[in-house]
């Protein structure tokens, strides 16, 4: 018998069930910036002043600088470390989404900007302190980091770091405003839960292998990590929301992301005040407004619902439930991660 030189993919007969389920979940609700209306929101977007406008530039501006870095950088770093071959295919539905998230904020530009203006967003992105450092905490671990440390910077980023961001469209679209713009965040948001959530898996099937001692040395670099992100968050966020007055609200819901992302890589959240209650009502009504599905795990829809895990109430991730039909226990990849601890 000739010895196999090279394997072939075969998704009959897979090592990890989880693989094939975020595989399918990821394809189903596959979508293109293309096919959102931008223009429609020209009228609202006449009605902000001109610092909501340079936010507005700026937010997106630096969501396109971590997507670009996620796309280019990221998920190649994590490729190199894949448990199983599906797992490999599902990394590569991944960064081509990153490109789309990336290349979706430039059609908001096109839309809404000069320009003279979208010379200004980039030249700002690519010049602004704590952006700039946020990329190289997390860049640098994905070039010299180990296989697990890749994967908690890269949850970190998805499940937390966006988060200054996204904040802004979803504020204008709980109050009547900016609804495709918004539409496209909904439609990134829904995209990272599902990355978070599986690398976050991924990387509980690697912690769960790993010793005490090492256990507790990767908690105590993951805590350290996330502490030293989040201050340079709060110094990005004050500078980027000063003028409009919301940065104490923004840092709230930070922080409620932040938990997110550690519940994602199966540890305890880290801020009290990090839960849904405490987060602006009227941003968590642009997050649940206009949502044409609410079972995350079964069919193509827009809503906002961040990885289930053990430590997490479930009321937690209800937000963009609109009524009160679950996806079953047996269906969903999530209830299958809570199994892990």
């Amino acid at each position: 018998m000739v010895e196999t030189y090279y394997k072939s993919m075969n998704w009959n007969k897979l090592e990890d069930q989880i693989d094939k389920e975020t595989w399918e979940k990821l394809t189903s609700q596959f979508w293109l910036d293309t096919r959102i209306p931008l223009s429609n929101d020209m009228d609202d977007w006449r009605t902000l002043s001109p610092a909501e406008h340079t936010v507005v530039g700026h937010v997106f501006g630096g969501l396109t600088l971590l997507d670009t870095l996620q796309s280019q950088d990221g998920i190649q770093a994590m490729l190199k470390d894949t448990r199983t071959q599906a797992e490999t295919a599902v990394f590569n539905n991944i960064e081509f989404m990153e490109s789309v998230h990336a290349k979706s904020y430039s059609s908001i530009f096109s839309t809404l900007n000069t320009a003279e203006e979208i010379d200004e967003i980039f030249d700002w992105t690519d010049h602004n302190e704590y952006l700039q450092k946020k990329a190289k905490f997390i860049n640098d671990i994905y070039q010299n980091g180990k296989p697990l440390e890749k994967k908690v910077a890269s949850v970190f980023l998805e499940s937390f770091l966006f988060y200054s961001g996204f904040y802004t469209p979803l504020y204008y679209l709980g109050n009547n405003k900016l609804a495709n713009v918004a539409e496209i965040i909904k439609l990134i948001i829904r995209d990272e839960s599902v990355h978070g959530t599986y690398i976050g898996y991924k990387f509980q099937l690697g912690f769960n292998e790993l010793s005490e001692k090492e256990q507790a040395d990767l908690k105590d670099w993951m805590y350290d990590l996330l502490y030293t992100l989040y201050d340079n968050e709060e110094k990005y966020t004050r500078e980027l929301y000063k003028e409009v007055g919301w940065v104490d609200e923004v840092m709230v819901f930070l922080r409620y992301n932040a938990n997110k992302a550690l519940m994602n890589l199966g540890q305890e959240p880290l801020f009290p005040d990090g839960n849904a209650e405490d987060v602006n009502p009227i941003v968590m009504n642009g997050i649940s407004t206009g949502t044409s599905n609410h079972d995350f795990f079964s069919q193509v829809g827009n809503g906002y619902l961040m990885g289930k895990v053990e430590a997490m109430k479930d009321s937690d991730y209800d937000i963009g439930r609109t009524g009160d039909r679950k996806t079953p226990e047996s269906d969903s990849l999530f209830s299958k991660v809570k199994k892990l601890k």
